[in-house]
C-alpha cells in the first residue's frame, strides 16, 4: 500500500497488499485504457456501459451524444468507473491457486461537462493523440457543428485506487511435486496487419501508442 486511501468507498479491504493509491500509479493505469465501464443510476434502473476514455491532466474524460442517457445521467449523480488491464493467466497445480496477474482502477464522482470551444477542442486532441501519437496534427479537427453535437465530460481522479497483482504462482508447499505445468502465460494487447481503406492514397501508417504491441 503506497498510501492511504482516499475516502472510504476506495479503500481495498480484499487482499490490501494489493492496493495502489497514489496518483502515479493510477495515472498509468488510466493512459494504457482504450475503453473503460461506467455504472451509473438511471430512472431507478443501475447500468454499465462500456465507453472509450483517456486521461488529460486529473481528469478521465468521456465524450457522448447530446441529451443521450448517459450524458444525462453521469451529470445528474455519482458513478463508479472502472479500468482493467489483464497481463498474463497464473496457472497453479491446485484449481484453487489459479489466478491472473492485472493492473485495475476504480474511480468515483460526478461527472462535469466541459463548455468552452477551445477546451472542447483540446480535449478532443488529447483522444486522437491518445489512440494514434501525432494524429491530431494530421486530420481534420472537429468543426462548430461536430463540437456542439458532442457533450465532453470530465471526472476527477481524486478518489480513485489501483489494484495490481504481478507475481506468480502461489502454491501449497504440498502442491509443489504435483507432475502439471505450472507458471505464468504473459498477454498483451497487439495490433494485427492494418487495413487501409480502400480510397486511401496514404502509405504511411499510423502510429500507435506504446502500450499497442
Amino acid at each position: 500500500m503506497t498510501s492511504p486511501a482516499p475516502s472510504p468507498r476506495t479503500e481495498i479491504r480484499r487482499k490490501p497488499q494489493r492496493a495502489h493509491y497514489d496518483a502515479a500509479t493510477i495515472a498509468a493505469i488510466v493512459d494504457q485504457a482504450l475503453l473503460c465501464h461506467v455504472a451509473f443510476n438511471d430512472a431507478g434502473s443501475v447500468h454499465c456501459l462500456p465507453m472509450a476514455c483517456w486521461r488529460d491532466g486529473d481528469y478521465l474524460y468521456l465524450h457522448a451524444a447530446n441529451n443521450s442517457r448517459i450524458s444525462r445521467a453521469l451529470m445528474a449523480g455519482e458513478c463508479a468507473v472502472t479500468i482493467t488491464h489483464i497481463d498474463g493467466l497464473v496457472l497453479a497445480r491446485s484449481a484453487f491457486r489459479h489466478s491472473m496477474n492485472f493492473r485495475s482502477v476504480v474511480l468515483y464522482g460526478s461527472f462535469a461537462a466541459v463548455n468552452p470551444e477551445n477546451d472542447k477542442k483540446s480535449a478532443f486532441a488529447a483522444f486522437v493523440d491518445h489512440v494514434s501519437p501525432g494524429r491530431s496534427a494530421l486530420v481534420r479537427e472537429p468543426d462548430a457543428a461536430e463540437l456542439a453535437g458532442t457533450t465532453l465530460l470530465r471526472l476527477p481522479l481524486a478518489e480513485a485506487a489501483a489494484k495490481i497483482r504481478n507475481w506468480g504462482v502461489e502454491d501449497n508447499a504440498g502442491d509443489l511435486d504435483r507432475p502439471v505445468w505450472a507458471g505464468v502465460i504473459p498477454l498483451a494487447l497487439q495490433a494485427q496487419p492494418f487495413q487501409p481503406d480502400a480510397a486511401c492514397a496514404q502509405t504511411t501508417p499510423p502510429t500507435l501508442p506504446d502500450f499497442i504491441k
